[in-house]
């Protein structure tokens, strides 16, 4: 019992002196302990998430985030013991200076804009630096490397022996790319170069909060010498956002307005495309002119320019004074002469020089665009109570803003006379009929198409939607519908009567350049000089607005679209010029969306009976029997030799007709195709020149002529049909 007695005494001793040892740790030591963990555990770090992709309507991706690198060498060797610390760092050092020479000649062989001897001298530099713990290893440290070049510099020398001998560290960012460049850039956005920082402008930004996702916390631990990275809280990738915006529609609009701006030297031009019953933006364009003559999205002026809109307002002028019942559209004005003295100023339209349009109905008002017949009729039914015309104008709700999905926006400025007392602005006599004409008002041309869009849409007036859902791993996480701004903005007899005039203002008004012959077209053309603010209009040279906005097909309204042009000194047409483009557009997005049924475009009971060139009629024969076409010929050389002539297309077969070639003589070449005209003629020792494309349709040098060998023969193409 004594033994046990002392073993118990020994061991509570023992407890004792561990529960004291832990209380002195615990309080008398405890500051040298936590300054002992700080060194092993370093400050949480943030773990930045990867950003969503925004993708067009089709699934195509318009903007996504990939990783990029700025790289850094470590030239320390690490190690507490002293003595190993020192062995390990001479054998890098040797290493290294082994490896050197072939490194900088790999690193100059995949990155050529610094030399070898530069990377050498650079590399050394690092290595006798006071700051070669975290030294770049470009000549430029803020040089970035993709994700793929990061790869291949890892096998390079010497730094293909790991990170713990060669040093080799990264930092990492994300970098915004869009592999579509700038199609459509201000509607899409721009983030900051690390897009950790966030957007900056358009969907990047309205969506921004969807997009970048949230944040995670890691810590640095050391463990068995080393520091490992712990995830404490994981990064939360953003979510894909899906755009209404179609990409072929993008490039169809933006390679029509180009071409014509540049035809122009205009400042600025706008385009959209929208889909009639959802409101989907299917192409947004803004360009402007650089000072290298080039055009550029640089704003999105399709939503923030506030600009008189010139004629395109007198549809919703005409559409009041039919909804109130003052005018139907076989009202006549004697527009006389084509000018117009009100209130002590003269209104005059746009063929006041030539005499004037006279007496013409309401319809022909609006397919001639008369400025003396619109503010007539307006100026004579509303000029006791303007008031009441604005209003008419509000029930449409042309002066809604359309609280788009993106910033930037402006907001309508339709002000009548009670909206002017409220800011102390007087509302004069001119006011009125200008106002009709689309003078006196502001409308960024995205809402003048919301309400083109309504008249198409049997006068329901959508919301311009530019962003369909939000999209993670797959599922729809957030779904953004249309929306309804007005479910009626007239009547159906006023809705009616006025796609009835606007389908005439394209067939038979000065539109017709808007207007396909493939199908109908309904719209309004827009032309108004650019004010200047206090410097008025014609100060200096007058610039001008010229615009379109319409529908098509116009029997059953698919998209609606406006172009609109800002543009130097005259001549200024909203038919020829906007008119044109929106043509262009029209037909090419009415081809895009052609659904063909081929059963019925074959015939199984005829034989079609191709045109055939002129040229070699032994490859055309035997091209016409692979394909089982009926041929003839009237030739009978031998198979080996050629056989020049000209095919004639019955309705039954096709005939070949040799003809004879004659050695000293220039051979008949129209009609054949360029290779076969180009190797004839050469065959003879003669020198051909080349104008145009398609079949020869003249030759300089006559058939039949003498041969004069290196004689040039100049070939006049012309492209068939």
């Amino acid at each position: 019992m004594t033994r046990y007695f002392y073993i118990v005494l020994l061991m509570g001793m023992i407890g004792v002196g561990i529960v004291i040892k832990g209380a002195y740790i615990m309080f008398a030591e405890r500051n040298y302990w936590e300054e002992v963990a700080s060194r092993f555990k370093k400050e949480d770090v943030t773990l930045y998430p990867n950003r969503g992709n925004i993708l067009s309507g089709d699934g195509k991706l318009l903007a996504s985030s990939l990783p990029e690198y700025y790289l850094f060498l470590d030239y320390k060797y690490y190690d507490n013991n002293e003595k190993r610390q020192a062995r390990g760092q001479h054998r890098r050092d040797s290493i290294f200076n082994s490896k050197v020479d072939s490194l900088a000649q790999a690193l100059n062989k995949m990155f050529p804009e610094w030399s070898v001897a530069q990377y050498k001298t650079h590399l050394k530099n690092g290595r006798n630096s006071r700051s070669w713990q975290h030294y770049p290893l470009f000549p430029n440290r803020r040089k970035r490397i993709t994700h793929t070049q990061y790869k291949e510099i890892q096998r390079l020398p010497f730094l293909n022996l790991g990170k713990l001998t060669s040093g080799l560290h990264d930092e990492d960012l994300n970098r915004r790319k869009r592999p579509f460049g700038s199609l459509g850039m201000r509607t899409i956005g721009d983030v900051y170069a690390d897009t950790a920082l966030g957007a900056k402008n358009g969907i990047e930004l309205a969506f921004d909060s969807l997009l970048r996702g949230q944040n995670g916390i890691s810590h640095r631990q050391k463990v068995m010498n080393r520091y490992v990275s712990l995830t404490d809280k994981p990064p939360v990738d953003g979510c894909d956002i899906i755009t209404t915006i179609d990409v072929d529609m993008q490039d169809i609009a933006e390679k029509a307005l180009v071409d014509k701006l540049e035809e122009l030297e205009a400042f600025v031009g706008v385009a959209a495309i929208m889909e009639v019953k959802t409101g989907e933006i299917k192409a947004i364009v803004n360009m402007s002119r650089g000072n290298d003559g080039k055009y550029y999205e640089m704003r999105n002026n399709a939503i923030s320019d506030m600009m008189e809109p010139g004629s395109t307002f007198k549809t919703a002028s005409i559409m009041v004074a039919l909804e109130d019942g003052h005018i139907t559209p076989e009202t006549e004005v004697d527009t006389k002469n084509g000018q117009l003295r009100m209130y002590g100023s003269n209104m005059k339209d746009h063929n006041w020089h030539r005499g004037g349009y006279g007496v013409i109905d309401v319809t022909r008002i609006l397919e001639v665009s008369s400025n003396v017949g619109v503010s007539y009729l307006i100026d004579k039914y509303y000029k006791d109570n303007p008031q009441r015309f604005v209003d008419g104008l509000k029930r449409m709700s042309i002066d809604q803003p359309l609280n788009l999905q993106i910033p930037g926006e402006g907001t309508p400025d339709i002000k009548g006379p009670e909206d002017r007392k409220k800011v102390g602005r007087y509302f004069a006599k001119t006011s009125l009929p200008w106002m009709s004409i689309g003078y006196e008002t502001q409308v960024p041309p995205l809402n003048i198409l919301t309400f083109y869009n309504a008249i198409a849409n049997d006068g329901v007036m959508v919301r311009p939607k530019l962003v369909k859902a939000a999209v993670k791993d797959g599922k729809v996480v957030h779904e953004y519908p249309t929306e309804i701004i007005n479910p009626k903005i007239c009547s159906d007899k006023t809705l009616s009567q006025i796609q009835e005039i606007l389908e005439k203002v394209v067939s038979q008004g000065l539109a017709k350049p808007a207007g396909s012959k493939q199908f109908p077209v309904a719209g309004k053309t827009g032309t108004a000089q650019i004010s200047k603010g206090a410097e008025g209009y014609k100060s200096g040279r007058t610039n001008y607005l010229v615009s379109f906005c319409g529908y098509f097909p116009a029997d059953e309204p698919k998209y609606s679209c406006i172009v609109s042009i800002q543009k130097p000194g005259l001549p200024a047409s909203g038919g020829q010029m906007a008119g044109s483009v929106f043509s262009k557009i029209a037909e090419r997005v009415y081809a895009k969306n052609l659904r063909f049924d081929m059963q019925h475009a074959i015939d199984s009971t005829s034989n079609v009976i191709p045109e055939v060139k002129a040229g070699e009629m032994k490859s055309a024969m035997y091209v016409l029997e692979e394909l089982d076409v009926p041929a003839s010929s009237n030739f009978q050389e031998p198979r080996s030799k050629e056989q020049w002539g000209k095919a004639i297309a019955a309705e039954g077969e096709v005939t070949l007709e040799g003809e004879r070639e004659h050695a000293t003589v220039v051979p008949n070449v129209v009609g054949m195709g360029a290779k076969d005209a180009v190797y004839l003629l050469e065959k003879k020792g003669l020198k051909v020149r080349i104008n145009g494309v398609g079949r020869v349709s003249r030759q300089s040098v006559p058939a039949g002529n003498t041969i004069q060998r290196g004689q040039t023969v100049v070939l006049t193409m012309k492209r068939e049909g």
